[in-house]
């Protein structure tokens, strides 16, 4: 059985923008700061390009295999039952724990003292928004990803328009060696993974040969601007180490430039935009395991569809939605932020490795450049992460 195909080019580039302007945006360059030090922009740049090169073996890859699952499936389909198999798991377990991290960063911005119970009520309100469908869902993340991007907009103009002398007065006094930028591109790539989100909806674009490609390509392009205009913002702003030291940024910038109500604001904002990365994430989950599902690497129950009594033409993955769902609430419950973090990081670029072998099976020996390049990235900025 077959999902059915109604998201447009619209739709993928607006669930692919709410996955990576999420939690990422608002907490991911404090510690990226204290790893990378004056080298900040440095490990941005090298997380956009890494973030780049995966984007670009997703995108050829899913023009050829327009289907739900991601690398799992091309891995699958190109290389191995088995390399399949390590991609999906890969998938699992990094979104998963990036779905808890991103509820336990709302619940650290909502109830600091009680971050865990709150994140756990987030992640299961978010799986039955997903379980109500997958076209409601994208109509709630067009909306979240609008105010983040105003929001966002408002701090970068004033910080870029404010005198020098009322902003940060010293320059950061940390040098970060080649470890420390690849660390902090590790913990930056955090937040530009989401567009993997677009990949695992195959089945449900319209014409994926064209869409997903052009998808993928626009909103990464959008995504790398905005944080490097956020990234450049911050620092003007905070310096480099008083970046390192803020647990929430763009509030402290927001507070630093006297914007009115301007902390208040981007609290709440930063907690809608974690809302609508979790949405992609969990929403990308259920994707990938019902396609793992499907072809029996996972309990076939998960495989079966729901078929709504209002639009019973549009059927969904409710029991894959629901299982995952239940995943995330747990490693919630039980993991810290910096932990679910590593995970989520470490397990991705191993799901984006195998994306990568699996480009190098296409044709066009000249353009096997990116996907070298991208395995090597990929390994590189793991092993940082992990050590």
């Amino acid at each position: 059985m077959r999902l059915a195909r109604r998201l447009s080019l619209r739709d993928a580039v607006v669930l692919g923008l709410g996955a990576m302007l999420g939690a990422g945006v608002f907490s991911a360059f404090g510690p990226a700061a204290a790893a990378a030090g004056d080298a900040l922009l440095l490990a941005l740049l090298l997380a956009g390009l890494v973030a780049w090169a995966n984007a670009d073996s997703s995108a050829r890859l899913a023009a050829v295999h327009p289907t739900s699952g991601g690398a799992y499936a091309y891995a699958r389909a190109r290389l191995s039952p088995t390399a399949g198999l390590l991609a999906g798991a890969a998938f699992l377990v990094g979104k998963t724990a990036s779905a808890a991290a991103i509820a336990l960063t709302v619940g650290a911005y909502v109830a600091p003292g009680h971050a865990r119970p709150v994140a756990v009520v987030v992640v299961l309100a978010l799986t039955a928004l997903a379980a109500s469908g997958v076209e409601r869902s994208a109509r709630v993340t067009a909306v979240l990803v609008a105010v983040v991007l105003a929001t966002l907009a408002v701090v970068v103009v004033a910080a870029l328009a404010a005198p020098a002398v009322a902003l940060a007065s010293s320059a950061a006094t940390t040098t970060a060696g080649v470890a420390g930028v690849l660390e902090g591109a590790g913990l930056l790539f955090f937040a530009f993974a989401g567009y993997a989100r677009i990949a695992t909806l195959g089945e449900e674009v319209t014409d994926p040969r064209r869409t997903l490609p052009r998808a993928i390509a626009v909103a990464l392009a959008l995504v790398v601007v905005v944080y490097a205009a956020v990234g450049v913002a911050l620092v003007r702003v905070l310096g480099a180490d008083g970046l390192a030291a803020s647990a929430r940024p763009v509030a402290e910038a927001a507070d630093r430039l006297g914007l009115p109500g301007g902390v208040a604001v981007v609290v709440a904002v930063a907690t809608l935009a974690a809302l609508a990365s979790g949405l992609g994430v969990l929403l990308g989950l259920s994707r990938t395991a019902f396609a793992m599902a499907r072809d029996g690497a996972l309990p076939r129950a998960l495989a079966r569809l729901r078929r709504p009594a209002a639009s019973p033409d549009r059927p969904h993955p409710l029991a894959a939605q629901l299982a995952v769902g239940v995943g995330a609430a747990v490693v919630a419950a039980v993991a810290d932020l910096a932990t679910a973090l590593t995970i989520s990081s470490v397990a991705v670029l191993v799901y984006y490795g195998t994306a990568h072998a699996a480009a190098l099976t296409l044709p066009g020996r000249a353009r096997r450049v990116v996907p070298v390049l991208g395995l090597v990235g990929c390994a590189v900025v793991a092993a940082a992460l992990a050590l």
